[in-house]
């Protein structure tokens, strides 16, 4: 493994233990993902505003929920929620195949403008769609991971994950307590959902795609 970047050796610090998630955080820049004025404060453990109510997580909330996935290298994951891309580039350095979705036109097309113009990510695919339901055309998904709070899981999305499949979303109110949750799907199709740590997340918006 390279040597590591100070936001890498602070995860580790903090408990994240994944090499490959680590070496994903060594690969891309988050200051890439955030609004210039804020480039300065790109490498800090906390999330930043990028417009439109939304943020951009904090790198440890990042790094938990993907080392949550425990990703192989070959999975298919579904993103609910691109935000700034910054999640989505983490997972494609580790997946298959990414597939996400973002509410928000403005959003999705300034993440594209990074993911697919500028790093140049040929496993990405994004799209502008509401994300409670999914992408029933691409399912199913080895691997779910939802950026906003539902205040409970999704139907279509414990359908779309595949028998073998784990999900991490935080489900709660908007101005509620919220707990990231950890769900797994054997191979019967029984699906199990386990507490992992109180979080604060943006919520889920359910509708039509919003306006920019």
């Amino acid at each position: 493994m390279p040597v590591r970047s100070q936001l890498a050796r602070q995860l580790e610090a903090m408990g994240i233990h994944d090499d490959r998630v680590l070496w994903a955080f060594d690969q891309v820049p988050r200051r890439l993902f955030v609004p210039p004025a804020l480039q300065e404060s790109a490498d800090g453990d906390h999330p930043l505003p990028i417009g439109h109510g939304q943020t951009i997580s904090q790198p440890f909330v990042v790094a938990y929920m993907t080392e949550r996935l425990e990703l192989s290298g070959s999975d298919r994951v579904l993103e609910i929620g691109t935000g700034s891309g910054y999640q989505t580039a983490i997972l494609a350095h580790l997946s298959a195949l990414v597939y996400s979705v973002e509410i928000i036109p403005d959003l999705s097309a300034r993440a594209a403008e990074v993911l697919l113009e500028r790093l140049r990510l040929p496993n990405v695919h994004l799209r502008v769609a509401d994300g409670w339901s999914g992408w029933p055309e691409k399912a199913p998904f080895d691997r779910i991971l939802v950026t906003a709070a539902a205040p409970f899981v999704p139907p279509a999305l414990a359908e779309q994950l595949r028998s073998g499949g784990r999900m991490v979303l935080p489900v709660g109110e908007a101005q509620g307590p919220q707990m990231l949750k950890l769900v797994a799907k054997d191979e019967q199709g029984e699906v199990a959902v386990r507490d992992l740590l109180p979080v604060h997340f943006v919520p889920m918006t359910a509708g039509r795609p919003l306006v920019s």
